[in-house]
């Protein structure tokens, strides 16, 4: 599809041109209008046109240069950081709810129901707050040489994309206040929680025995992805420290939370009328493991049981979000970073849809 084509069937479907008019400008004097700017950033997006750098380049002497015409990379930030995020949020909204009523967003496999998928993406964290809406976590790093709790900073945003239509619908973003989790953003949703994070905190909570018995056991040394991979993913070199540790007859600790993960991985290939029994009769096993974070997983996992055990019914995964996750750690890897989330949110929103137009002529 051409650039003229792809403005036109917008226009016609959603009145876009109209829509992005009507957005409220954020400077006083502004040298080029927000109209501009915007139409700038999201074909240049559209385009993967990954840097503000590279469409200023293409919007004076490239594939948008008679679209667009000269505007600078500095023009572009200093419009998009004094933006009103509330008027892109709006607009996403107002596209949303049109291809809803155009039933674009209906499918067959989720019985009519709306399903999104919503992933946590942490944007940025520092030792030092850097705003009063800072979120915090205590964290555990090594200072002159010994391990001590500290106080962590950071931001995290929230990006929700619908799953159940025939592509994936990117809804938008919204950033995280202090005791909210990912779907605080959908308070009236059904949660599904998928295989991949169910897995992690797992394997996270046989990693946190490994180090604390570390300090006892040296043999433990280097052997993290042992006991994190399942025997047949190992590779030659881990094979060997697998053998050198001989778990099936070790008393480490570290052995028995490994003994406890493993059939865990069995749980997403049970029946669904089974799956209940079997998350039981694991959470009674690795409760009575005497292993302090593996016990605090399996409460964690019992919390949120109705999330997952819902798995077996929608059967969604987040592995879109955490391709939209990618996009967004590449974007402010290209950027170098942003001088205010504003600008950082933007983005996510511009690039989030990954319309492929590579075959674009002007």
């Amino acid at each position: 599809m051409v650039r003229r084509q792809f403005e036109a069937y917008l226009d016609k479907v959603f009145g876009f041109a109209d829509l992005v008019a009507g957005m409220p400008e954020g400077r006083t004097y502004p040298l080029h209008p927000w109209e501009k700017v915007f139409d700038a950033v999201f074909l240049g997006s559209a385009c993967q046109f990954g840097t503000l750098h590279r469409i200023e380049f293409e919007s004076r002497d490239g594939a948008l240069s008679k679209r667009i015409g000269p505007i600078s990379e500095d023009m572009l930030g200093y419009a998009m950081q004094r933006q009103d995020i509330d008027s892109l949020f709006a607009l996403g909204c107002t596209i949303a709810q049109r291809l809803k009523r155009n039933g674009v967003l209906g499918s067959e496999w989720a019985m009519g129901r709306m399903a999104a998928a919503v992933d946590g993406i942490e944007i940025c964290s520092s030792y030092a707050r850097c705003c009063d809406a800072c979120l915090e976590r205590k964290v555990e790093r090594k200072v002159d040489g010994e391990l001590r709790e500290c106080l962590q900073y950071y931001h995290r945003v929230s990006a929700v994309t619908l799953v159940s239509t025939p592509i994936p619908v990117f809804l938008g973003i919204r950033f995280q206040q202090a005791g909210e989790t990912e779907v605080a953003c959908l308070p009236n949703a059904q949660v599904t929680y998928d295989k991949f994070h169910v897995d992690s905190v797992v394997d996270e909570a046989v990693d946190q025995v490994r180090r604390l018995e570390q300090k006892t056991a040296p043999e433990l040394a280097k052997s993290r992805y042992v006991w994190l991979k399942n025997p047949e993913d190992l590779n030659e070199r881990q094979w060997e420290k697998f053998d050198a540790l001989d778990i099936a007859n070790s008393h480490l600790k570290t052995a028995r939370a490994y003994e406890i993960r493993l059939p865990f991985q069995d749980l997403f290939n049970q029946p669904a009328e089974k799956a209940k029994a079997f998350l039981d009769k694991w959470y009674f096993w690795a409760t009575h493991s005497r292993l302090p974070p593996i016990i605090k997983v399996a409460k964690t996992i019992r919390k949120h049981q109705d999330g997952i055990l819902r798995w077996f019914i929608s059967g969604i995964n987040n592995g879109i979000l955490e391709g939209i996750n990618s996009l967004v750690q590449a974007a402010k890897a290209k950027a170098r970073g942003y001088r205010h989330d504003r600008n950082l949110a933007t983005i996510v929103y511009l690039i989030a849809g990954k319309l492929d137009l590579s075959a674009l002529r002007t």
